[in-house]
């Protein structure tokens, strides 16, 4: 059931006197439930019960917490229709949608459920005592990785379940050792109330501590802002826009005690069409990329929103191709008015930047909060030349550079922003004819795809989900399967410790039987 309430640990409580609803963008109408927004003592309360909670979360055994995360995920299941149908009522996303989100929301869970189970994620690296070495003694020393603290995570508004209140940063940093605040997106509150109300069960079933999560609603950016400027918060995650991911950057790096912000921010996903591979299979890829590009109404952080490729009849067909499959799909509901209009906003913006071009604009009639899908193209100098043409347009649009050759292909790809993914389009072998292209892509991003589209995040351990700024905040780390768990962790060194008192995960014994590397030899062999 929604109270509209912020879950304090497991207290419901609305003190706040701001208040807001949520809106069904399908039926362009508010929803009926009312939400509080944090008050400060709130925010203050949430804080100090994550803090206290920590110094015990943090001995909690992996056993434990894999027991947790995995009886979250039933609680998540238990929720039943009711998440389904408020998930589509804030969203206006399909219920085929909610279910596939659900069961990924579901999948992470018992995926760093099963990590900390096993154990091995802490890394154990231990170099043994050598007392008679010359010309001085060698200290015995042991490594294992610990939790960094309280973490503050924000909802993302294009995936109410993956990437919001138990979606990977929160699922992540609770397998860490990291009690979670969520700050809950305003467009679906009545989704993360339920999942925190799945969460708390959860916590409350398996005896963690109060505090171990926490789910504050906010109409703005003030409930948030205060979050990260809390001293006794140690971390934070963020997927959403440049400029937000950057303001609380910035905030983070101002405190007293600056803090790691793990921003998941903006990328226009470049996709290199190859010349031979345009020439046999333009339509199949014109049909290809315009699925693509209006996936979930363009709302993917991974959409194609940029196509460069060599000058030509061969992309000229592609162009022509594209413009017309486009067209041919009916346009779909963005997630809130808010988001149509900053879609309209940098549409319009972009396609009075000089030396562009219209492909396709869809013309038919639209329905309130629906976008009508646009593809641009430009030549590779005007894009060159035009930093306004390089920025994400966050819906279904997307360009086609025309290069005049492959040095300003090249030159192109060096000049783009930090990117979540490439893709390169080729036939055969002919991608091994453009060894300095790939070498610049690689260089801007942190995935490439090899004959695919970037929409679509498998999560698994070598998915990387991520790359250089503005991608992301720190290219060296995935948002995405359970190497994200690095996010929340920090290496931490015992030296000449009695073996009685060190952790279980660096005893001579190693009774957790976890992979541990000692004197540079991976083993699960106790030391004698």
């Amino acid at each position: 059931m929604i109270t509209g309430k912020n879950y304090i640990g497991n207290q419901l409580i609305a003190s706040g006197n701001k208040t807001y609803k949520t809106f069904n963008p399908e039926s362009n109408q508010e929803n009926k439930y009312l939400f509080t927004e944090a008050a400060q003592e709130e925010i203050n309360k949430a804080v100090e019960l994550a803090s206290k909670a920590f110094k015990e979360y943090r001995t909690i055994s992996g056993k434990r917490k894999s027991e947790f995360l995995n009886v979250v995920a039933n609680e998540i299941v238990a929720l039943g229709d009711e998440l389904i149908q408020i998930y589509c009522s804030e969203s206006g996303l399909p219920e085929g949608r909610a279910k596939g989100e659900r069961g990924r929301t579901i999948f992470q869970l018992r995926s760093f459920a099963d990590l900390v189970k096993e154990g091995s994620w802490v890394e154990a690296t231990i170099d043994t005592a050598i007392p008679d070495r010359e010309p001085n003694p060698k200290s015995d020393l042991r490594k294992m990785n610990i939790p960094l603290g309280p973490v503050v995570v924000f909802g993302a508004s294009n995936f109410p379940l993956a990437y919001s209140t138990a979606g990977g940063d929160t699922a992540a940093a609770l397998a860490a050792g990291c009690p979670v605040i969520v700050k809950s997106h305003p467009m679906h509150a009545g989704t993360g109330e339920l999942i925190a109300s799945a969460i708390i069960k959860a916590a409350e079933k398996t005896g963690m501590p109060n505090g171990i999560f926490s789910n504050l609603n906010s109409s703005g950016i003030e409930v948030g802002q205060q979050l990260v400027a809390h001293p006794k918060v140690k971390a934070v995650g963020f997927t959403g826009s440049i400029r937000g991911g950057r303001a609380l950057l910035d905030l983070a790096a101002k405190r007293e005690e600056p803090i790691p912000v793990f921003a998941e921010m903006g990328s226009i996903n470049p996709v290199i069409m190859l010349p031979k591979a345009l020439k046999n299979r333009a339509e199949s890829l014109a049909s290809t990329y315009a699925g693509s590009i209006t996936l979930g109404t363009g709302q993917f952080c991974t959409n194609p929103g940029l196509i460069l490729g060599l000058k030509g009849k061969n992309l000229t067909t592609f162009i022509n191709s594209l413009a017309h499959k486009i067209t041919e799909i009916n346009p779909t509901c963005m997630l809130h008015p808010n988001i149509v209009g900053a879609y309209e906003s940098s549409k319009t913006k972009a396609l009075n930047q000089e030396g562009l071009t219209i492909a396709a604009n869809y013309e038919g009639k639209i329905k309130p909060n629906y976008a009508s899908q646009v593809v641009t193209t430009v030549e590779g100098k005007t894009f060159l030349d035009n930093p306004t043409l390089h920025q994400e347009i966050f819906g279904p649009y997307s360009m086609v550079v025309q290069c005049e050759n492959e040095e300003q292909l090249e030159k192109i790809i060096s000049s783009l922003e930090g990117q979540l993914t490439g893709t390169v389009i080729s036939d055969a072998n002919e991608v091994a004819n453009y060894p300095a292209v790939i070498a610049s892509l690689q260089n801007r991003v942190g995935r490439i795809i090899f004959n695919g589209v970037p929409t679509g995040v498998e999560v698994c351990p070598s998915m990387v989900h991520g790359g250089p700024y503005p991608a992301s905040t720190d290219s060296r780390f995935t948002a995405v399967g359970i190497n994200s768990i690095k996010r929340w962790i920090r290496p931490f060194s015992y030296q000449d410790w009695p073996n009685e008192i060190l952790p279980k995960e660096l005893k001579n014994e190693n009774p957790l039987h976890i992979l541990r590397s000692v004197n540079n030899i991976l083993t699960k062999k106790g030391i004698v």
